[in-house]
């Protein structure tokens, strides 16, 4: 339910212009989502009344953007009214992506992960969802991806849920060493699913909400197979361009433990029943 609180003085407070026409935008389950529209240009608006993680996500954007990969939407004003924190950005007009779409955004996101860092994690924490996302700098792929992304979910599960899943997570800790590449880190999304990317008015890629951090660029691959997969052309395009070692299909389920714990976290216990048969799997 939109905030009593939200109209046109908000937003035109926040533009400092006269808003015409605003609308809200179905689609995000964390925050309100708005398009605005004045006599000069259109805006996007994301706000949240609950807390503030848009200072990390502006923060996420401008380091994809850093990169000249993907078009990211532009940051104008990050803040607070009203008590309610916002974050306001360029409107991206959604259209038909083109004929090399999947060819061209497999390409970008092996030459954004090409750039790479002394370390595992972020000079700060972020989000994922409404979650904490812990990014302390760890040397150590996989010592990074236990300490900094499941033990932290596996915690908040164990508070309301079975204890039984730090045995069995025990039990595949041990064997990820065997399992994992202990690779370079790698820039990437962290949250690359078929909902957070948008096609521009030329057809390309354009990612949006992201939960960026320096990790196995795996991680993207495996996130963008969780709800459905992307096109076989992508996959195609990216290996062509910064093949993937051998095996990564095999290890998809392994990283995906990360998402599942989230969702599980901010959505109920049915994403359990993955994360167990993963362990099944796996153990």
């Amino acid at each position: 339910m939109t905030n009593n609180k939200i109209g046109l003085d908000f937003f035109n407070k926040i533009i400092n212009k006269d808003v015409i026409h605003f609308s809200k935008i179905s689609g995000g389950c964390i925050n309100e989502c708005f398009k605005i529209e004045s006599n000069q240009k259109k805006y996007f608006i994301k706000i949240n009344s609950s807390f503030n993680p848009f200072n990390e996500e502006k923060n996420g954007l401008k380091l994809l953007e850093s990169t000249n990969t993907f078009t990211i939407p532009k940051v104008y004003k990050v803040g607070v009214e009203k008590k309610t924190a916002f974050l306001l950005m360029e409107f991206i007009d959604s259209k038909i992506p083109s004929d090399d779409f999947w060819i061209s955004f497999g390409y970008k996101l092996a030459k954004m992960h090409s750039h790479s860092n002394k370390f595992f994690g972020l000079d700060y924490n972020n989000y994922i969802g409404s979650l904490s996302q812990e990014n302390t700098l760890h040397h150590d792929a996989i010592e990074f991806f236990i300490n900094c992304r499941l033990l932290p979910q596996i915690r908040l599960i164990s508070k309301s849920s079975n204890n039984k899943l730090f045995k069995r997570f025990d039990k595949l800790f041990s064997k990820l060493s065997e399992i994992l590449p202990n690779d370079k880190p790698a820039l990437i999304h962290g949250d690359l699913w078929n909902g957070n990317f948008m096609v521009d008015t030329s057809g390309a890629p354009v990612l949006v909400d992201p939960a960026v951090y320096y990790g196995s660029r795996e991680i993207d691959i495996a996130m963008s197979k969780l709800f459905g997969g992307f096109s076989n052309k992508f996959y195609e395009s990216y290996n062509e361009t910064f093949p993937l070692e051998k095996d990564w299909q095999y290890r998809v389920d392994i990283w995906n433990l990360y998402p599942l714990l989230v969702h599980a976290n901010l959505f109920g216990d049915s994403y359990l029943n993955k994360v167990n048969s993963t362990l099944k799997k796996f153990n």
